[in-house]
């Protein structure tokens, strides 16, 4: 493999930059968490608007990799990656906003940050459950509900007294899943092809249900926004 560089010149000096590289203080995840931060934006406006309709939104995050989401440890305990962190304090700072107060007024905040976002990997199936302590059969049960959840259960997915409302997902959601009712979707990875931007792009694309399970027409409920780097045409 040839190794990618980034040329930098600035007053006073010039470097290479290799891939994942920042020059000066930059945080190496400001981008991923504006595109978070962002996501969570559209999303909370949207649901201000369309809650009322009887429409859940819902969110879909792609992600480079699947440990900035969620890894295990040596006992097979779930830790959360970045990704997960940095969805968290998103996710509260917003809750603050006075825009999204109606929102939020009933809800128990630091609850309700770790129950709205969950995926699915298959480091979920085979899990970091290196023995039979009683925490990983929690973990194994925690797994199959997310899967029952995401992978099988539309309606109680789409369900009001569902929290979960942002899904993050590595791959296993591209082709055959499909959900009426995601309004975003972020890519925090590459899409290296306009074949799988165009998958990708197509979990968005449903008219979307209301809670009797109704299509809802029209272009002013279904937009569908997409977050992504200038990459991503």
């Amino acid at each position: 493999d040839i190794e990618e560089f980034l040329e930098l010149r600035y007053p006073g000096g010039e470097m290479y930059l290799a891939v994942g590289q920042a020059h000066g203080d930059v945080d190496a995840l400001a981008v991923q968490r504006e595109m978070i931060r962002r996501t969570i934006k559209e999303h909370l406006d949207k649901e201000k608007r369309l809650r009322p309709q009887g429409i859940k939104v819902l969110s879909l995050f792609f992600i480079d990799a699947v440990d900035r989401y969620r890894q295990y440890d040596a006992d097979g305990n779930g830790v959360k990656g970045d990704y997960a962190r940095i969805f968290e304090e998103e996710y509260k700072r917003a809750a603050k906003l006075p825009a999204f107060q109606s929102l939020f007024a009933e809800l128990d905040l630091a609850h309700a940050a770790e129950d709205v976002h969950n995926g699915y990997f298959s480091i979920d199936k085979k899990g970091g459950w290196s023995d039979t302590a009683e925490n990983n059969a929690g973990n194994r049960d925690n797994a199959e509900r997310a899967y029952s959840l995401i992978m099988k259960d539309k309606e109680k997915l789409l369900a009001f007294d569902t929290p979960l409302k942002f899904i993050f997902s590595h791959s296993a959601l591209k082709e055959g899943w499909d959900n009426p009712n995601v309004f975003q979707i972020c890519t925090l990875r590459e899409m290296g092809t306009e074949r799988e931007r165009r998958q990708t792009i197509g979990r968005g694309l449903r008219l979307c249900v209301d809670q009797d399970g109704q299509r809802v027409r029209g272009f002013e409920v279904n937009r569908l926004t997409v977050i992504a780097t200038e990459s991503y045409e």
